[in-house]
């Protein structure tokens, strides 16, 4: 049983290492919907949280209150009132969030106080810190309809939650805010996380939610063939943010997508959509490389794209000095200016950094995936697999199972990323016409679920 745990846990614990480090030093700021500490999920979150801050992530919480205030309304007669996805917010109502925040609060700060022996959170020491750091103003009157006590942030105090940060703690905010004159407003967790993470320029943005994430095709129901976009670029996110129906519940596609744009528009550089359902999916989104739930990535410092024309010598450039080393099998500029729109590059500053082509075989639900490529000058940081992550997307686009590759060199950085070997016979009947059995490539092939 031993040697059974040592085999496993080592790769994995090696596999975890580099976003660990890649993570060390970052400013995270998660949002946790009301309903996922309404569901019972708070003691393992902060568990999590209290793991995550260990290894060196700078944590902003921001907890929402929806279903506890509903509660607190329905115990005193009164109905929840919305209107815009927004609450409508009365002198009750107002009364029944400041309730629910103070109970939130002191449970939370309970959860994060348990170092109990025999639980991830024995010899903790997590201090969280709460304060006056949003300023808040009225959302007013929008097209006819006055929410009263309902109000949005003005400013965020980044010096205050900076240096709460820098002092080792964890910054938990409700979703509460204050005018200038001491005048109390109901905020929304999710405009508080956003507005949060837009003025700290954090490196991720995180809400645990109802939802999975969203899926490939997000006006149609769960199924086998409808998974989990894991990754959306922002052109993308916004695209679909315009197809979508204005969201009026938490549990609209666009609800937390229309926040992730804002978040990745105005500067930072990824923004995600979890699960809370799923035990441990902040672990599973942060530290996996496939993550569990849907990402928006900010692109523009790095551009990955689908290749032009013009970059047919950047890509030549890049793959000849693998080609001469046998690494990758010889193409001559001819055959990449013909098939140059099945490739995807990263290209920085107009200098081609990464690339991959992909190949499908419509009626085997399977594609090719040949050329991948990283410079040597930028190995190491992400690119190979950011060009696996897009194009995994673009074969899920066009509604195949798998992907494949032939490597002679390089199988283990894909057998790390899921792809499992096969024998020859496996490949599409296209492609083992043109297989060459004395290069021996080996075949590996990843399900995309």
């Amino acid at each position: 049983m031993s040697n059974v745990f040592n085999f496993t846990f080592v790769p994995w614990f090696r596999s975890v290492a580099p976003y660990i480090h890649m993570h060390r030093g970052k400013t995270f700021v998660v949002g946790i919907a009301g309903e996922a500490i309404a569901a019972g999920k708070l003691q393992n979150l902060a568990q999590d949280l209290a793991l995550i801050q260990s290894m060196g992530v700078k944590i902003v919480l921001v907890h929402g209150f929806r279903p506890q205030v509903n509660e607190q309304l329905h115990a005193k007669g009164h109905t929840p009132k919305y209107s815009h996805g927004m609450r409508i917010t009365d002198e009750v109502a107002l009364d029944c969030a400041q309730e629910a925040a103070g109970q939130l609060r002191y449970e939370i700060e309970a959860a994060f106080s348990q170092g109990l022996p025999n639980t991830p959170m024995a010899g903790s020491t997590v201090r969280v810190i709460s304060g006056n750091f949003l300023t808040a103003r009225p959302v007013g009157i929008v097209d006819g309809v006055d929410f009263q006590h309902s109000g949005l942030v003005r400013k965020v105090d980044v010096a205050g939650i900076t240096q709460t940060l820098n002092m080792g703690a964890m910054v938990l905010l409700s979703p509460f805010g204050f005018s200038p004159t001491g005048e109390a407003f109901n905020l929304s967790m999710e405009e508080v996380a956003t507005s949060v993470a837009i003025e700290l320029q954090a490196d991720k943005l995180i809400f645990l939610t109802e939802i999975p994430g969203l899926r490939i095709k997000p006006d149609e129901p769960e199924a086998d063939d409808n998974p989990i976009d894991t990754e959306l670029p922002l052109a993308a996110a916004e695209s679909l943010l315009k197809r979508l129906p204005a969201p009026l519940l938490p549990t609209d596609s666009a609800f937390y997508l229309q926040h992730c744009v804002k978040a990745c528009k105005e500067g930072v550089e990824r923004s995600h959509i979890l699960p809370f359902a799923v035990d441990g999916s902040l672990l599973l989104e942060i530290y996996v490389h496939d993550g569990i739930g849907t990402m928006v990535v900010d692109e523009k410092l790095e551009e990955l794209r689908e290749a032009t024309p013009d970059d047919v010598g950047g890509i030549l450039q890049l793959i000849e000095p693998f080609e001469n080393d046998g690494t990758l099998v010889k193409r001559d500029r001819t055959e990449i200016e013909r098939d140059v729109d099945h490739f995807t590059v990263i290209e920085h500053d107009g200098v081609i950094f990464a690339c991959a082509a992909l190949y499908p075989y419509a009626e085997a639900k399977t594609a090719e995936m040949a050329a991948l490529t990283v410079s040597p000058q930028s190995q190491g940081q992400g690119d190979g697999e950011k060009v696996l992550k897009r194009i995994e997307q673009r074969a899920r686009a066009m509604g195949l199972q798998s992907i494949f590759v032939l490597t002679t060199q390089t199988m283990h950085w894909f057998i790390k990323r899921g792809f499992v070997q096969m024998d020859a016979d496996w490949l599409p009947e296209g492609r083992i016409r043109k297989y060459n059995w004395d290069r021996r490539s080996q075949v590996l092939v990843k399900k995309l679920n």
